[in-house]
């Protein structure tokens, strides 16, 4: 999958990752979501910077992962403007990320948990298998999210229409994604 997906061009990658962007402002479960936590893309993912300069025009509150990659925690915190994001520092895998010593940053678990989250992966399936980079850092906060708060918040997954593919291989902690969104 990564071989497939480092073939798709920087101009295909930017006009499909608009329309991807498009849908899901448009979708339902969006609109009605208020605290939406939403990943900052690595080269060969899906590009949300229209996504969050949708959801900072509609006055949604916006969450980012916060890795700590000595573990398979990750944390969701508040991001306050796009400005703000492009301040970030950048981890090891060329992420803009809040460094984890910064205590300012409200952290959704703390604060409500959240509506919605705008998920990342290698691949996915119709039916909601998701394979990730296999870390776990995603299958590990909505396990958290639903210990803690006693809910999950709705999964939508941001895809190429190459990374749905027909069967993902799945293990008992793994979350089903609620919605793949595709250029497709």
């Amino acid at each position: 999958m990564k071989t497939l997906l480092a073939q798709i061009s920087a101009e295909s990658r930017e006009e499909r990752s608009k329309l991807i962007s498009a849908k899901v402002t448009a979708n339902d479960v969006y609109k009605k979501s208020q605290r939406i936590a939403v990943f900052l893309s690595m080269k060969d993912e899906v590009e949300t910077s229209s996504i969050l300069t949708a959801m900072f025009k509609d006055k949604k509150q916006c969450f980012i992962p916060r890795y700590d990659m000595t573990s398979r925690d990750m944390d969701m915190v508040k991001l306050h403007s796009l400005e703000d994001m492009r301040n970030l520092p950048r981890t090891k895998w060329d992420i803009l990320q809040p460094a984890l010593n910064d205590v300012t940053r409200e952290n959704a678990m703390n604060t409500g948990g959240l509506d919605l989250i705008l998920m990342p992966g290698l691949a996915f399936t119709n039916t909601g298998a998701r394979l990730g980079r296999g870390k776990g850092y995603y299958d590990t906060f909505l396990n958290n999210h639903k210990s803690v708060l006693g809910k999950c918040p709705v999964t939508m997954a941001l895809a190429f229409s190459e990374q749905v593919l027909d069967t993902l291989p799945m293990d008992e902690h793994d979350y089903l994604i609620d919605y793949i969104i595709s250029d497709q």
